[in-house]
């Protein structure tokens, strides 16, 4: 869900002066400016404050914790202060807001004289677990990196003595600045939708060098020199790996070359298994390309291209429009930062979800599946094989999980709303609704939470508001077991008929006729949502038998 930064609302609280941050955020966005400072929490808990009024999509608190603590840094009183704080504050977390706090960065006059860093480390620490725990326990809370800024800067140019004795202000004005550009950075991630592929080349790319070359001239991948910056460059790339980025390898070799430096080099961070699809081969890139999003069974435009060679990059960009093709650098060394780079600008989640740490091993699996199905003798054989179990899990467990699948599931999607993740967490909690939340697994593997069903029950026929479910499941007839399931279930609560509705989008295709191969009818109801539109039907739920599932549903 792609997002103007201009049109959010943010509020940035503080106990020091953050005036000039909010002028420089104000040149980009609607902010709440505070009367004052140092009565954040009181605030946030007023319902009749300014700041309830504003109704801030996204609040971000930056925290002097030496004031926070009145320079008291001794562990006992630390640990009390930081805890009546952040219990303070989630005492006042409203549902419909993102928050981001910052983590610890402790600086002032006395701490020079502290003599070890220990000193200073305790509260820092103790400050970052409270953080840690909050996020664990809030779908809509995230940190925000204040430490990272700081320690990049440097305490010498990132505060001012000076401007602290005039006016409580903490920051330097160039620290304001890179503060202000990280606030607006993580809001621009907050709505976007992330890519999801990093195609990369070999040669003078992952390594300096040629494969197959190696007797007159071996590789470029070492611990030291031009071979430790390939080296970093793997290291960063793993890195996003482990952070959900699908990593495929596009390269013109002999693969047996390549494959012998992938998997025997002592310098290689990288893999075969880090990969989810592999082209070594002399095709043209652009085809590869469009195989693997094919093998994939995603989008073209999900996809980050990078290569060495300014040639590979123009044909793919004028071949594959859709695909993002960024500029190559000219030097070894600024390879790690260029890539690290590409994964801010492209991939960054403002959440991580645990699909997302293992979607290598996920697009693994399918392989494997896809294998089964070539020797299954029939399609009902090779469902029989896969041994599909299905799940339903609590929504209110999977907040950020369920808010990805509204927001980027295109194909399988009745109405491809999008939503916050706050309203999300609304919609779990409110007795209107009914959330059915899918995890599935078959014999090679855990596909994870992949389906969702969203159902108003405030009226007197249930309405089926979103149907979503990950392409990677598409294609086994789990949506009629699913259908089934939340049939029974309406069924048991006393309703005698469910509607459905479908609203056509260009990608939405594969679904339109997913009502009437179900069983529903048609209606020419009017008013059958409250924003309009869409394409109605109706089931009777004593009419749900005849259903081609091949599988097993549980109750978690």
């Amino acid at each position: 869900m792609e997002s103007n930064v201009q049109s959010r609302r943010i509020a940035l609280l503080s106990n020091v002066n953050m005036n000039a941050v909010i002028r420089i955020l104000r040149q980009d966005a609607q902010v709440y400016e505070a009367e004052g400072y140092g009565n954040e929490l009181g605030i946030l808990k007023n319902p009749a404050s300014s700041y309830h009024a504003f109704r801030p999509e996204i609040t971000f608190l930056v925290m002097d914790v030496l004031e926070l603590l009145g320079h008291e840094m001794s562990q006992p009183a630390a640990k009390t202060a930081i805890e009546s704080w952040f219990a303070g504050l989630e005492s006042a977390l409203a549902k419909e807001c993102i928050y981001y706090i910052g983590d610890a960065y402790l600086w002032g006059a006395e701490l020079d004289a502290a003599g070890v860093r220990t000193e200073i480390s305790g509260p820092e620490a103790l400050w970052n677990e409270e953080l840690q725990a909050l996020c664990g326990r809030h779908a809509n809370v995230r940190i925000l990196p204040y430490h990272r800024l700081i320690t990049k800067l440097g305490e010498e140019n990132a505060f001012s003595a000076k401007m602290w004795y005039m006016g409580r202000i903490l920051l330097s004005g160039e620290a304001g600045k890179r503060l202000a550009a990280l606030i607006l950075d993580r809001v621009r991630i907050e709505y976007r939708t992330a890519k999801k592929v990093l195609a990369l080349d070999l040669d003078n790319t992952l390594w300096g060098g040629l494969a197959g070359e190696h007797e007159e001239s071996p590789v470029v991948l070492s611990e030291e020199h031009t071979g430790l910056a390939y080296k970093n460059l793997q290291r960063v790339i793993l890195q996003m790996q482990r952070q959900g980025v699908l990593l495929v390898i596009v390269s013109k070799n002999n693969e047996e070359d390549a494959l012998e430096i992938l998997e025997r080099h002592p310098h290689m961070v990288l893999r075969p298994e880090h990969f989810a699809a592999l082209r070594i081969n002399w095709k043209a890139k652009n085809e590869n390309l469009r195989e693997i999003a094919q093998e994939l069974n995603l989008g073209l435009d999900s996809f980050v291209f990078w290569d060495d060679n300014p040639q590979e990059r123009l044909l793919v960009s004028r071949m594959l429009p859709e695909v993002t093709v960024p500029e190559f650098p000219g030097k070894a060394e600024e390879l790690a930062p260029a890539m690290t780079e590409i994964y801010h600008a492209y991939f960054e989640k403002a959440a991580l979800t645990a699909e997302d740490l293992d979607k290598t091993a996920q697009y693994a699996d399918n392989a494997r599946r896809n294998r089964l199905q070539q020797d299954a003798g029939s399609f009902e054989d090779y469902l029989s094989r896969l041994q599909i179990v299905v799940t339903r899990v609590d929504a209110s467990e999977h907040v950020n999980r369920l808010t990805d699948l509204l927001n980027k599931t295109n194909q399988f999607n009745l109405t491809t709303r999008r939503h916050t993740v706050a309203e999300v967490q609304a919609m779990t909690e409110d007795a209107g609704k009914r959330i059915f939340l899918y995890r599935v697994e078959d014999c090679f593997g855990d596909y994870g939470v992949v389906a969702a069903l969203i159902a108003d029950v405030a009226g007197e026929i249930p309405v089926i508001e979103e149907f979503v479910m990950s392409c990677r499941v598409m294609g086994k007839n789990i949506e009629q077991g699913i259908l089934t399931h939340v049939e029974s279930c309406l069924r048991a609560e006393g309703f005698a008929r469910v509607r459905g509705i479908y609203k056509p989008t260009a990608k939405s295709k594969p679904v339109e006729e997913l009502y009437p191969k179900m069983g529903y009818v048609r209606t020419d109801t009017n008013g059958c949502t409250a924003d309009g539109g869409g394409i109605c039907y109706e089931l009777s739920l004593g009419e749900t038998s005849g259903r081609a599932f091949v599988g097993e549903l549980r109750e978690q």
